[in-house]
């Protein structure tokens, strides 16, 4: 749906995230909008509500995958000398911190991003494979790497440190198929919150959970209902918590 230097300004804990927390990572919801089908692209969803209800977790982190942003049509702006200067930073500044995995090094945009209204602070989640030229890009643009994992990122481990770290309790996933499905596979997700517009998009499928068919004994992700609301222009918001992973 979308279209941090040595030292981030850190967000001040919401009582009510660590009491939901309780564990070593932070709460992370999935929030996806989705055609009465299942698909996530192939219909123009309302963007407009879909950002009113992502407001409902006031997440300390955006997690968004690289696909997500290596997505968004250029063309972006030239580098300037903003792009080299540390962050500005503010103590009341609330906004969370935009996290990206992308142990490749694939994503060079990250002047763009760091210039929209949304987030303070960029993260690049990295592992022990990312390329070095890679590491001196992000180091030279202020953007904060964590180091988790051999050959990819290991999302359990990043997610860790965003909470002892960088005080991050609730992270909203605004991503695809890729990402949604190595974090629930892992059983690294909380609740599932779906916005269902009222069409049908058919084409192939492209749904907000993308796996290889699942090994010998594994079985479907159980989830409990939440709530479900009936929304403006004929729209369902469906809340769901994760209740087993096998």
């Amino acid at each position: 749906m979308l279209p941090a230097g040595e030292a981030l300004a850190k967000r001040t804990p919401n009582p009510e995230d660590n009491a939901m927390s309780g564990k070593d990572r932070p709460h992370v919801v999935l929030h996806n909008a989705i055609s009465a089908d299942g698909r996530i692209t192939g219909f123009e969803a309302d963007q407009a509500l879909y950002y009113r209800l992502a407001g409902t977790w006031n997440e300390d982190a955006t997690l968004v995958g690289a696909d997500t942003f290596l997505a968004v049509p250029g063309p972006f702006p030239d580098e300037d000398h903003h792009t080299f200067e540390p962050p500005f930073e503010i103590g009341t500044d609330n906004r969370p911190l935009l996290v990206v995995p992308d142990s490749r090094g694939r994503l060079r945009i990250w002047h763009y991003l760091k210039s929209l209204p949304f987030w303070r602070e960029g993260i690049s989640l990295c592992s022990a494979a990312t390329p070095p030229e890679h590491r001196a890009y992000l180091r030279e643009r202020h953007i904060h790497a964590i180091e988790a994992g051999a050959d990819h990122v290991d999302l359990a481990h990043a997610l860790a440190i965003l909470k002892s770290e960088f005080l991050v309790n609730t992270v909203r996933v605004d991503s695809g198929g890729t990402l949604n499905g190595a974090l629930l596979r892992a059983g690294l997700v909380d609740e599932m919150s779906l916005l269902v517009s009222p069409c049908l998009a058919g084409g192939i499928p492209n749904g907000i959970f993308r796996e290889p068919a699942l090994p010998a004994g594994a079985g479907p992700i159980r989830l409990e209902l939440m709530e479900a609301q009936k929304l403006e222009q004929g729209h369902l918001w469906v809340r769901y918590r994760i209740a087993s992973v096998q």
